[in-house]
């Protein structure tokens, strides 16, 4: 019973994965071309074609790692390959939740009616400064992620002489894990989802005081203009629910490890990779060209289907 429950939650984590690596590498490629055709890309684009870009390898790095160690079982700390993959997996997840930051800051200050000088001020700035933004975030994300290294590389030396001397315990790993590396994810995961939380805050804020005026104001719930703003809102209660349990997730996967011979490992896997797979649907059919492109896709590979 629990080896096919295992398969079985095995079985989504590929499902789930191979779908958000297919979605983000469509936005991708449709932003890619793009950008080849016209050599610029608005601030929006910029952001959707880096963010879309860290989560295709986010998710191709943690299919490939999983499936290589649940053939060669070893412990986290036990194996230098595993440091490795690490600071792969951290760079690129600390880079995709800068980048969901922007998306969320771009998003508040396009579209929140704040009538504050500074938010005003960032409003007619902030466009301009998405690239060097992004730049930043991939800068940051690269040096967190070498300290990080370093701190796991040195915990990591330490158990090997703790092995050699015939007192290695899972205890240990543990122990590394919270008092050492998890104050550093802390910090460079708490930052930009802080900046995220206040910023989507702001949004549904300003999307929701202005649907209650148009309700008042007697505008019917099936006017184009109000149900423009129920999606928005939609979509962005969406984004927010998915980060903030990828941010949950990640924290509990941090305080308590969760090897891959335990029964929870695969649900675990499912629950981390959550956001990174349903949010870029939520983007595709909440993005006009993105939309077109998808429909054009799908109706392409139904006429190759029906030939």
């Amino acid at each position: 019973m629990q080896a096919a429950l295992t398969a079985f939650f095995m079985f989504l984590f590929i499902l789930q994965t191979l779908l958000g690596i297919s979605a983000n590498g469509f936005i991708v490629l449709v932003l890619g071309r793009k950008w080849l055709r016209y050599g610029r890309l608005i601030p929006l684009d910029m952001i959707l074609i880096s963010l879309a870009a860290s989560r295709f390898c986010l998710q191709l790095v943690a299919l490939i790692h999983n499936f290589y160690y649940s053939t060669r079982v070893v412990e986290q700390s036990g194996n230098l390959s595993q440091q490795f993959f690490h600071l792969h997996w951290h760079f690129l997840n600390s880079a995709a939740f800068w980048f969901c930051t922007w998306l969320s800051v771009l998003f508040c200050v396009k579209i929140a009616n704040i009538t504050h000088p500074t938010f005003l001020w960032l409003k007619w700035r902030f466009p301009e400064w998405v690239p060097w933004l992004l730049l930043g975030s991939v800068l940051i994300s690269f040096i967190t992620n070498l300290l990080l290294f370093w701190v796991n590389y040195s915990a990591y030396q330490e158990f090997l002489i703790r092995k050699f001397s015939g007192n290695m315990t899972y205890e240990w790993t543990t122990i590394i894990e919270i008092n050492y590396l998890l104050p550093l994810k802390l910090a460079m995961w708490s930052i930009p989802f802080f900046v995220f939380l206040v910023s989507i805050t702001l949004l549904i804020n300003s999307l929701r005081r202005h649907a209650q005026r148009m309700e008042h104001n007697g505008h019917s719930l099936q006017d184009p203009s109000a149900q423009a703003h129920t999606t928005a809102l939609k979509s962005l209660i969406s984004f927010l629910i998915l980060y903030a349990l990828s941010f949950l997730f990640l924290i509990i996967g941090n305080i308590k490890f969760i090897s891959i011979q335990n029964y929870f490992y695969w649900p675990y896997q499912i629950a981390i990779y959550l956001c990174v797979s349903v949010h870029p649907f939520i983007l595709i059919f909440s993005n006009l060209k993105l939309r077109s492109m998808f429909w054009q896709l799908l109706l392409l590979a139904r006429g190759f289907w029906v030939a």
